[in-house]
């Protein structure tokens, strides 16, 4: 008996140093380092959580109450995922003409004509579906500016312009002229005497009147030749072009014009159109920041000079390049009034409006502030607004440009830096400044959805 008892007790003894022994191995092979985890055992809860799901009979391993688990889930919506992470968030939208909202044209029948500015490659696809949709007036952006049209004394180019007048026939629209005369885009020619020497620099003053007889001759030419072509399929004429300056001498831009003939090349031109164009044609001396009361002024008292020895202007044309931060729409229409007194129409014609303020450096780059589009919305809402109680004295609104991925302000003044001064993205699709000015009643919602 003792012989048994004594070699159980040595058979329990092994087995509880085996026990021992076991349990020694697995404390040291199961813990959280080397199950691969974080030092708080994170690969061990998500273990835990797997089979948690499992256990909860959902055999497809996703939780039991259908909603998302913690990893998140494929069928999670879009809307919810980070807009941080590049695999969840949304495709950027395509390029496309919406077909299902108001045209701009159409909303602004029974106060005036919308128009835009256009280049020849704007006139087919996508970006011609988009004017044909929201506009009834273009003008051409550069190519009937003098140097595209008028490159040399002996020759003149009409094919792009052309381009631009068939298509607007085609579409039932109708087509502005910019411009006949400028101090920018002008061939040099204009401006060389018969040797070929710059006019400006003659002294003597038998000569400098020469000179002067030289280049009226050469405008009236111009301006005859280019509206005897058009004076069938344009009726509205960008006559001259930003011929105030409020810091030159007798506030008058010292463009080589002014320089040679005074304000001569002025009334020459306009009495040529007229004399070219006929009765019917509205002839407009164009410029831009006509809201500053200074500039204003001085462009009053020039137009007045000019009515009142006979020459034949019918218009004035507000470029109205303005920005979110200014100027008053109030001086915008205090402006038109003015003009309006002399028995003058009243145009705007190069509307675009700048995220930025005239000396403003800074850049937004892809991610401009809700609060600057919204800022935008509102001031084309109010611009609009104005113009609809002022539409007796405003012949037209032309916007330079029709959407935000062909503006002049892209690269100006800050190289590298993208603007958005219009009424639809770069996508063509409508901002909230469409609305604004479209219906103003969604601008409220639009608003606060881009809050949230």
């Amino acid at each position: 008996m003792n012989s048994s008892r004594a070699g159980r007790n040595a058979i329990l003894l092994v087995l509880a140093a085996l026990l021992v022994a076991i349990a020694a191995y697995w404390l040291a092979t199961s813990g959280p380092e080397s199950a691969g985890g974080d030092a708080d055992g994170g690969s061990g809860k998500a273990a835990a959580a797997d089979a948690g799901t499992i256990a909860a009979g959902n055999e497809t391993g996703q939780p039991a109450d259908g909603g998302a688990d913690a990893a998140g889930q494929d069928e999670a919506p879009v809307a919810e995922a980070s807009a941080d992470d590049p695999v969840a968030a949304e495709k950027p939208p395509v390029p496309s003409v919406e077909a299902d909202i108001p045209s701009l044209a159409e909303t602004y029948a029974e106060f005036f004509p919308i128009g835009a500015a256009v280049e020849p490659g704007q006139l087919a696809g996508l970006k011609a579906d988009l004017l044909k949709k929201h506009v009834n007036m273009i003008v051409a952006e550069n190519v009937m500016k003098p140097d595209a049209i008028h490159p040399t004394e002996d020759s003149y180019n009409w094919t792009n312009a052309d381009k631009i007048v068939e298509f607007a026939k085609t579409n039932g629209m109708a087509v502005r002229f910019h411009a006949l005369v400028w101090h920018n885009q002008v061939g040099a020619w204009f401006f060389k005497d018969p040797d070929g020497k710059p006019m400006v620099d003659e002294t003597d003053p038998a000569k400098r009147e020469t000179n002067k007889k030289l280049l009226l001759e050469r405008l009236d030419k111009h301006v005859r030749t280019i509206v005897g072509r058009y004076k069938d399929d344009i009726k509205s004429w960008d006559v001259v072009n930003e011929v105030v300056e409020p810091g030159d001498p007798d506030g008058m831009r010292a463009s080589d014009w002014y320089k040679i003939a005074g304000t001569d090349y002025i009334e020459t031109a306009f009495r040529a159109a007229r004399e070219a164009g006929g009765p019917d044609v509205m002839l407009y001396i164009n410029d831009y920041g006509t809201d500053d009361p200074r500039k204003r002024d001085i462009l009053y008292g020039l137009v007045k000079d000019m009515l009142d020895k006979g020459v034949p202007i019918d218009g004035v044309g507000h470029q109205t390049h303005i920005s979110v931060h200014g100027p008053l729409v109030a001086n915008i229409i205090e402006s038109m009034k003015k003009f309006a007194e002399l028995g003058l129409d009243n145009l705007v014609t190069e509307l675009d409006m700048s995220l930025y303020a005239w000396n403003d450096r800074g850049d937004y780059g892809d991610d401009v502030p809700s609060y600057i589009v919204n800022r935008q919305a509102e001031r084309y809402r109010e611009l609009f607004d104005a113009f609809k109680a002022n539409k007796g004295i405003l012949g037209g609104v032309v916007f330079w440009g029709i959407a935000d991925d062909h503006t002049w302000l892209h690269n100006f003044p800050v190289q590298g830096r993208m603007d958005a001064p219009l009424l639809f993205d770069k996508q063509l699709h409508a901002k909230p400044a469409f609305w604004a000015v479209v219906d103003p009643s969604k601008l409220e919602e639009i608003v606060r959805k881009s809050e949230e």
